[in-house]
């Protein structure tokens, strides 16, 4: 006899819940031994996003070097990683200072970057400097230091280690980038200006070091959203619907430990790139391509809202 079609549709819900579940843990079993023994380089490790990935990858086996421009908070990342660490599963951290905004330095901190282990698997690129503000407003000095840290950074650092990974014929380069890499937002000229920059030099070492076997991954993400928006306290004026359409996007980031996990499956799974953003950013991709008159005019329109030009500025 055969089951009343009533309970047939619940039934096929449960089952397809369990397959996925199933599926999740099989998938987070396998990322745990993709990366054991792998010597994976972390920059800006002591961040909310490069915390959780040296959790990630620490736990899964790997051989982390944690970047970073300070010994007091990569030494507290190192405790946090080591203790009740089983040391038959995981492996000490190396720690290596390096800080993006002083380039004569870089030549030794790659040399010592690759003394670590003798060889770079994987290097993940996510130091970031962020910057708010008017065109007119920002000076020749900021828009270089922006650029060093966003761009001559990690282009420099990448280059460092090529070498090896050509001899090897292996490797994965991974830039954690940003949607404004892509897409350009108002008051965001130097920052936006740096992350198309990255996005360029990585979409052409992508093609360049593909006959090498080496895999180069972009990720772009919206805003890093580490805590909860405080509440408005005082009433504000009632923006326009488009405008307040967008600025309600703009108060959605993407939480660290997600970026991070994305990370770790971008690692796995070979993935040469990735958006991890909310439909609004995607649907302004496609706009900038297909009808950029539309976009721009939204955006202008959307600096012209007093309440959207605070949550910008």
């Amino acid at each position: 006899m055969g089951l009343p079609s009533v309970i047939v549709l619940p039934l096929l819900i449960v089952v397809a819940a369990g397959v996925y579940y199933i599926y999740n843990e099989i998938l987070h079993f396998m990322s745990k031994s993709l990366v054991r023994n792998k010597v994976v380089v972390i920059t800006d490790a002591v961040s909310g996003v490069g915390t959780e990935c040296a959790r990630l990858f620490h736990k899964g086996g790997a051989r982390l070097i944690l970047c970073g421009t300070g010994w007091d908070k990569l030494e507290s990342l190192y405790d946090s990683l080591t203790t009740d660490a089983d040391p038959r599963e995981t492996f000490a951290p190396k720690l290596v200072i390096l800080d993006f905004s002083d380039m004569d330095s870089m030549e030794d901190v790659i040399a010592e970057v690759v003394d670590c282990y003798g060889c770079v698997d994987v290097l993940i690129c996510n130091s970031s400097m962020k910057l708010k503000a008017p065109v007119q407003s920002i000076s020749l000095e900021q828009d270089r230091n922006i650029m060093d840290v966003n761009y001559f950074g990690p282009s420099t650092l990448a280059k460092g280690v090529l070498p090896m990974m050509i001899s090897r014929r292996s490797g994965h380069i991974v830039l954690v980038n940003s949607i404004q890499g892509r897409l350009a937002v108002p008051f965001r000229s130097s920052y936006a200006a740096s992350k198309h920059a990255a996005q360029a030099f990585f979409d052409c070492l992508r093609a360049e070091v593909e006959e090498y076997g080496i895999i180069v991954s972009t990720i772009s993400h919206t805003f890093i959203n580490a805590s909860e928006p405080p509440p408005v306290e005082e009433p504000v004026p009632k923006p326009n619907p488009v405008a307040e359409f967008i600025a309600r996007q703009l108060t959605h980031g993407v939480r660290p430990s997600v970026l991070a996990n994305e990370i770790m499956q971008t690692v796995n799974r070979k993935r040469k790139e990735v958006l991890l953003v909310h439909p609004i950013p995607r649907v302004a991709l496609h706009l900038r391509s297909l009808f950029p008159p539309f976009l721009f005019a939204v955006l202008a329109a959307g600096v012209k809202d007093s309440v959207l030009a605070e949550q910008m500025q």
